[in-house]
């Protein structure tokens, strides 16, 4: 298959256990816990629709029923918010099903890292590019970030990884690359580093979360050995695709990130799309700043 082939399918790995929110993660899936009125996973598969993604494969474990659930239809809420002329919601409940047939749900068996909750994916990916997108990263702009990433897959192909600048100081948190031509618009990168000290990092570029990957990396990841944390590491097969020469590109998002598998990226984006929301907008920022001096 032809390097340039559309992308047309996301990956999305949703079987992590969420130990960061417990317990609220015990019984309900850290993925759909609530960014203002909806779970965060949603606004990733609309990021992913919005850029034209026709295909979602969720790489699920053990006890994550209930994601399945969120995107299937569910008609008998829709004939009683219908009976009760509820039109607002109902629109909303629809927005959040996935067209039948359109998602499929693989499992991981145990949790053995990033790369090995890619690999779950193979068999519905198929021999294809693929967009790979963490659930815990929620992003949002003007193209948001997946719709920007197929246009420079569309002008350069091969593999692009979405980028962000980070303070110096805090490059030892990522993983961060290093670029052949920093002030091209899809630069090439040459190299990837795993959380560097920050005097040997390459950049101050990390990587952010989104991917746009050629199938081979299917292959090299069944080749990985375990790495840090005795896991498959994403991050080993995408340097191995780079000794064999395969390209890489970044591309900078200009957006907002939220870490969201963190406590305070989750408040932080809670508070961000909740001050931006024309219903409950300008009460927060009230409350907001009552509260404040308090600090």
């Amino acid at each position: 298959m032809s390097e340039q082939a559309r992308v047309r399918k996301a990956v999305l790995p949703v079987a992590g256990l969420g130990t960061r929110f417990l317990p609220a993660s015990k019984a309900v899936a850290k993925e759909l816990l609530p960014v203002l009125d909806r779970p965060v996973l949603q606004w990733v598969v609309e990021e992913a629709l919005q850029a034209g993604i026709e295909e979602f494969v969720f790489v699920t474990s053990r006890g994550k029923e209930a994601i399945a659930d969120h995107f299937d239809a569910h008609p008998l809420l829709e004939k009683t918010l219908e009976r009760k002329g509820k039109q607002a919601l109902l629109q909303a409940v629809r927005a959040a099903t996935i067209e039948a047939g359109r998602a499929i749900f693989v499992r991981q068996d145990a949790p053995r890292g990033l790369g090995h909750a890619v690999l779950c994916a193979r068999a519905a990916v198929g021999d294809e590019p693929f967009a790979l997108l963490l659930p815990d990263m929620l992003m949002r702009g003007q193209p948001n970030c997946l719709a920007g990433m197929m246009q420079a897959y569309a002008a350069v192909g091969g593999n692009i990884i979405a980028v962000e600048e980070v303070p110096r100081e805090e490059v030892n948190k990522y993983g961060v690359v290093a670029l052949e031509d920093a002030d091209a618009e899809t630069p090439r990168i040459t190299a990837m580093v795993e959380k560097p000290a920050v005097a040997d990092a390459p950049s101050n570029l990390i990587i952010s979360g989104r991917y746009i990957l050629q199938p081979r990396i299917f292959t090299l990841l069944e080749r990985t050995m375990p790495g840090a944390g005795g896991e498959i590491q994403l991050t080993d097969a995408m340097l191995a695709a780079l000794d064999e020469g395969a390209p890489f590109h970044a591309y900078r998002f200009g957006g907002e990130t939220f870490d969201c598998g963190s406590k305070l990226g989750f408040l932080q984006a809670n508070v961000a799309f909740g001050l931006d929301d024309a219903d409950v907008g300008t009460a927060l920022a009230t409350f907001i700043r009552q509260r404040l001096p308090q600090r």
